[in-house]
């Protein structure tokens, strides 16, 4: 028998070294040591790190490289991002939003993201990002799996109408939930919609993903309500709370009780590293705050913590290229969690454990799941978060959908030498 492909003498997340990987008709069909099949395609990885795919658990697919329109964020605050999105949604078309979307995606896939999680405001009535995206969605599906939010930017009683539009948006086939409690009128209103947005998917069975005390005030409490109604409405496992960067500033007994209450009901964390302190800490002189929630404390919870990219050269940050590495590399430091285990955990926020907030089937390096693989020039997941590591192949149900060349000449990592040709830095 002749298989498709074997990917030889690679490096696994676990720890394991000098394995080969067998893929056939889409699937991993073995792994092993020096493995004794025949294929139509042999890959040496080289002592190279082979991992499952990245994750983007929280990103704003409908604002991704719109910077500059209609105007830059000149304070750099979330505010004026808001405001600035404002600005600009009513000038959007479909066909705008959809380009947009789809060369980001193409950014995406070659840096190794093969599932994103997005955002979609459904603000405006005419819903043309919901409609976009729910296109894209179809088009990219063969290399990247897209799970659209309905997300009310501008909150759910704070704006005209996003009620009704949320709906609408689930009916068109939005699969999740969405909310900004933070941003409504009052703190009792923000609670409100939390139960509201909970029952609804409770209801029609829909995961939730709120943005949630996205803010530097430590009274703020929405992260609480959302913990309640998770416990209330049956929802464990099917809830995330998205930034929750009033946590840095909040009392620490509060926390202490908070933390076993969302661990108790399986609530599910996303931080946004990179986007998080940026933004926050903007009306504090020095000491200054940088926004961060407390992932070192939810991992001792065992609270399912994982990151996200937030934003692509958007009207909220004027930088990024959708390297999930440097998310990891930015927590790592603003986490100060550098022992070793906290750096391998802080992989599996990219990988493992967002696979769990998206509810993903077939994730992971094991035999019978989906040939979806990504080559890392590093020995293993601290190497390549220290490097922010080359893609160097990048397999979407066994075939190679993107591809480059390792960056440094003569880069050893374990003993093994690459050989690169330096006009070659280009993906493929």
């Amino acid at each position: 028998m002749t298989i498709d492909t074997i990917i030889r003498q690679g490096n696994l997340i676990d720890g394991q070294q000098q394995i080969d990987i067998a893929i056939d008709k889409g699937k991993i069909v073995e792994i092993g040591k020096e493995l004794k099949i025949n294929s139509r395609q042999t890959i040496d990885a080289k002592g190279c790190l082979i991992s499952p795919p990245f994750i983007d658990t929280h990103f704003h697919l409908d604002a991704a490289l719109s910077l500059g329109n209609p105007r830059m964020n000149e304070s750099g605050t979330l505010l004026e991002g808001i405001q600035l999105w404002g600005e600009l949604r009513p000038l959007l078309t479909a066909e705008e939003v959809k380009k947009r979307a789809l060369a980001m995606c193409r950014w995406s896939i070659a840096q190794g993201i093969q599932a994103i999680r997005s955002h979609v405001d459904i603000t405006d009535s005419r819903l043309i990002t919901v409609e976009a995206l729910l296109e894209v969605k179809k088009e990219i599906a063969p290399w990247l799996t897209l799970q659209l939010v309905a997300f009310p930017q501008d909150g759910l009683y704070r704006s005209e109408g996003a009620e009704k539009n949320l709906l609408k948006a689930i009916d068109m086939g939005v699969e999740v939930v969405g909310g900004i409690p933070h941003f409504e009128r009052t703190m009792s209103e923000g609670t409100r919609s939390i139960t509201t947005l909970c029952e609804l998917a409770a209801d029609r069975g829909l995961l939730v993903d709120m943005h949630c005390d996205e803010s530097d005030d430590p009274l703020s409490r929405h992260i609480e309500a959302l913990t309640y109604e998770t416990h209330r409405l049956g929802l464990q496992g099917r809830v995330t709370g998205s930034h929750l960067t009033s946590m840095h500033s909040m009392d620490n007994y509060y926390v202490s009780k908070l933390l076993p209450l969302m661990a108790e009901a399986d609530v599910n964390v996303v931080a946004n590293p990179l986007i998080n302190i940026s933004l926050q800490g903007r009306h504090d002189n020095y000491p200054k705050r940088r926004g961060m929630t407390r992932i070192r404390e939810m991992r001792d919870f065992d609270i399912n913590v994982s990151l996200g990219h937030d934003c692509v050269m958007d009207p909220w940050y004027s930088l990024g290229s959708h390297d999930m590495l440097a998310v990891a590399n930015m927590a790592i430091h603003s986490q100060q969690m550098t022992a070793l285990e906290e750096m391998r955990y802080m992989y599996e926020t990219i990988t493992t454990h967002s696979a769990k907030v998206m509810q993903l089937d077939g994730y992971g390096i094991q035999k019978g799941n989906d040939a979806n693989i990504i080559i890392l020039q590093a020995s293993d997941s601290i190497e390549a978060i220290r490097l922010k590591a080359i893609r160097l192949y990048v397999f979407r149900f066994g075939e190679i959908v993107a591809k480059a060349k390792p960056l440094v000449s003569h880069l050893n990592l374990n003993g093994n030498t690459f050989e690169v040709d330096f006009k070659s830095k280009n993906i493929e």
